[in-house]
């Protein structure tokens, strides 16, 4: 299961270090334990993936070189590293030592309880065209898991995967200059496995794959769908902006109409600000109904929500 763990906090999961005492972090991996048999039967595969997506997509030469690895500190890492040139690729991995998620916090993912897997690709666009992309993004991994039978599945704005206010999962997208573009990395996690006493020990809801579906597909089924449906919105992304998706992921926001407490850092300060929830500003901006207006935020963290 994947846990966003504050900057600098280290929960001991994943092959970090930890400064717990032995005996809670051997529960802990007690816990992991029955999840290590179920890998066993659903490991990731290149050559599984690979036939996945090509039953699934008619990108043909454009399809992304699949790579499965066994461990690595990140697979955005990884695909960022390498040149541009070297194309569309797929890097999914079982265990990720230095996951990141947004505003640097750390991703933790016991091996075999979740999915994580990074998809390269280069835009038609500037840079500064890409601020939708997050967006793009989750709607595209919302849908398709809706699609394969998880129920109750929204977006927190810009791209958490949360389904009854607990998350699922998230994106994280990195952007680099390209000769004849950009070049964009997008990494999914998502809890596959539910990890027992979860909740208590991080502090936070969440959610697990295998709580929202009748029967879990196979781990190399979904990255195979996930990076299908994300191929397919980063076209109709190159054609139309951010319109192509902005009226399903308002359908798909979790926070719709209620009350949202933001915070926002300006420079070295930091503001909250309170509003309701009223869409997506004409830039991918989080919409507040504030007692002074509307105001569109960038870069803000939604920090509680109740009903307005």
């Amino acid at each position: 299961m994947l846990f966003a763990a504050a900057p600098g906090r280290d929960f001991g999961v994943g092959g970090a270090p930890d400064a717990r005492p032995r005996r809670t972090r051997s529960r802990l991996f007690a816990a992991v334990s029955p999840i290590l048999a179920r890998v066993l039967a659903d490991p990731l595969n290149t050559a599984e993936i690979e036939q996945a997506l090509a039953a699934l997509t008619v990108f043909g030469a454009r399809a992304p070189a699949v790579r499965v690895v066994d461990d690595c500190p990140s697979t955005n890492a990884l695909l960022l590293a390498e040149s541009a040139a070297a194309g569309a690729a797929l890097l999914a991995a079982e265990v990720q030592t230095a996951g990141r998620g947004r505003r640097g916090r750390r991703w933790i993912s016991p091996r075999g309880a979740g999915l994580t897997f990074s998809l390269r690709r280069v835009l038609d666009c500037a840079v500064r065209q890409t601020v939708g992309l997050p967006l793009v993004a989750g709607v595209a991994a919302a849908r398709t898991l809706r699609d394969l039978g998880a129920e109750g599945i929204t977006l927190k704005w810009p791209n958490d995967l949360m389904a009854g206010g607990a998350k699922l999962g998230g994106v994280l997208i990195e952007t680099r200059p390209a000769p004849r573009g950009t070049l964009v990395v997008i990494g999914i996690g998502i809890n596959c496995r539910a990890v027992p006493r979860t909740a208590a020990r991080f502090r936070r809801q969440v959610v697990a794959l295998e709580q929202l579906m009748q029967s879990l597909p196979s781990r190399n089924l979904l990255v195979a769908q996930l990076a299908a449906a994300l191929l397919t919105d980063l076209e109709r992304f190159e054609r139309s902006g951010l319109e192509a998706v902005r009226a399903d992921w308002e359908a798909l926001h979790a926070d719709a109409g209620r009350r949202l407490r933001v915070r926002l850092r300006d420079g070295r300060h930091v503001r909250q600000v309170t509003g309701v929830a009223q869409g997506l500003a004409p830039d991918g901006g989080l919409q507040l109904r504030t007692r002074s207006g509307l105001r569109n935020l960038d870069g803000a963290r939604v920090v509680s929500a109740r009903a307005a």
